[in-house]
């Protein structure tokens, strides 16, 4: 339901010299993008005509066409919100990683386990560096509380999203569908800038740590007095297979496939930006329009 109305903005937004002065760059091709938006609405219901022809080989080109067409639309869609929302200071820092079980008995101590090993593969799959700061393990082979430093390209840009309370709903061994809910603070991230103090003794280099985890939480702090969290981030269904942010009212399937810290969660972490950055680019509008 976006997409529409926000492109019909941004033809306006984008004529608009004073707001966008340097844009000639960006074009399709040899064609810039001022005549994409004056021919893209005609082009697209020529091509719709002619994919409602009965001659078959027509009507596969004009569809094939149109798919084509759509995709690099979207594409362009998105090469324009990135260029006119602008970074924010803190995307291109590095971050501490923290996960801490919520109220409950040694059961509620296993998911955050796997949400700790979920994080620490992303980072291996985006390669960033994960190093294991904290590691408080229960008795049965749980999670009490656990952090790490991430660094690497735009790692904060990309975890900033996945800070909040992480709920799992399981089907155990009496059948009883069991809600564990990990507290407020389970996966607070806070930002740190990039240290490269390598060779250092022990000592100075474990003073340093506690300096930099003291800065990210002062840092969090701050950021949760400014920011409105929702509670409840994420839904891990496992009797369903599925896992549903509630920001952006996204369901994902395949939980074992998501819990791996691939593909999957990387197409959550990619929606939550992208919504973020339409919500930035509506907010720049109507200040600007």
């Amino acid at each position: 339901m976006r997409s529409p109305l926000l492109w019909n903005v941004f033809r306006g937004f984008w004529a608009r010299q004073d707001v966008v002065p340097a844009r000639g760059h960006l074009s399709c091709g040899n064609l810039p993008l001022e005549e994409l938006f004056a021919c893209g609405g005609p082009l697209q219901t020529f091509l719709k005509r002619q994919a409602a022809y009965e001659n078959g080989d027509l009507r596969k080109l004009a569809e094939n066409e149109i798919t084509s067409c759509e995709k690099e639309i979207a594409q362009l869609r998105h090469q324009i919100i990135l260029l006119l929302v602008p970074s924010e200071e803190t995307d291109k820092n590095d971050l501490i990683l923290e996960v801490t079980a919520g109220v409950g008995d040694q059961e509620a101590m296993l998911f955050p386990s796997e949400i700790f090993d979920m994080y620490q593969q992303y980072a291996a799959f985006k390669r960033w560096h994960f190093e294991t700061l904290e590691y408080f393990p229960s008795e049965i082979g749980g999670l009490r509380h656990a952090s790490a430093s991430i660094a690497g390209s735009e790692a904060y840009k990309h975890m900033k999203f996945l800070g909040g309370v992480h709920r799992v709903q399981r089907r155990p061994r009496a059948e009883k569908k069991t809600n564990l809910v990990i507290n407020p603070k389970d996966l607070r991230i806070d930002t740190k800038r990039a240290s490269r103090a390598g060779g250092q003794q022990s000592q100075l280099k474990n003073k340093e740590m506690a300096m930099r985890q003291l800065c990210a939480k002062l840092y969090s702090l701050q950021l949760e007095e400014e920011t409105r969290r929702s509670e409840k981030i994420r839904t891990y269904n496992f009797p369903q297979n599925r896992v549903t942010d509630h920001r952006i009212n996204k369901s994902l399937h395949d939980l074992e496939t998501f819990m791996q810290g691939e593909y999957l969660l990387d197409e959550l972490v990619q929606s939550l930006k992208d919504c973020a950055n339409y919500e930035s680019l509506v907010e720049i509008i109507s200040k600007k329009v």
